[in-house]
């Protein structure tokens, strides 16, 4: 997600910085790796697939002042990730949408704690910044990983949903339990 004015937002080990066309080639890193793909029970992209994505990533951010940062560490400047927030149809929302909080990381860097560290921020930006009033992750189900992380970002399994054929773990937390805890 980048901020309305396109800043960056550091963390202790990275930069989370607005996405750009640039990134395309860095990002088909993680979306053409059979490991990160097995997450989604989806094949790999190919370059012209990574492009339309990108570009419909930079759509959304021009239309809703948010979107995906790109993950960047700031020990060497490599592009590790995307993470940040996607508005979202949600019949169950009371105005129809909702904000999404996502992520994606290389699988060379899994387990060293970045998707997580990303994801906070992404959170508390949520909430200061643009003062949305709840997030939600969306997590195949079995995809044990993301469900820790959206754990580790206080988000509680709300339900299990159904959407496009496949089954999902619906996690969400609200602006103020974010506060309280």
């Amino acid at each position: 997600m980048s901020t309305s004015d396109g800043a960056t937002i550091a963390t202790a080990r990275l930069l989370l910085r607005p996405m750009t066309a640039a990134d395309t080639d860095a990002l088909l890193g993680i979306f053409g790796d059979p490991n990160v793909m097995a997450a989604f029970n989806e094949p790999t992209f190919e370059r012209p697939q990574m492009e339309r994505w990108v570009q419909r990533n930079l759509d959304h951010q021009a239309a809703h002042g948010y979107g995906l940062y790109s993950v960047v560490l700031k020990a060497d400047g490599l592009l590790i990730g995307d993470c940040g927030l996607e508005r979202m149809d949600d019949a169950g929302d009371r105005d129809g949408a909702v904000a999404e909080l996502g992520y994606d990381f290389r699988s060379d860097h899994w387990n060293q704690g970045y998707a997580t560290e990303a994801a906070i921020a992404v959170r508390d930006h949520a909430f200061g910044s643009l003062a949305l009033p709840r997030l939600i992750s969306l997590i195949r189900v079995g995809n044990e990983a993301s469900r820790r992380v959206a754990e580790k970002v206080g988000m509680k399994h709300v339900e299990t949903v159904e959407r496009y054929g496949r089954s999902y773990w619906r996690y969400g937390i609200a602006r103020d339990d974010a506060r309280g805890g």
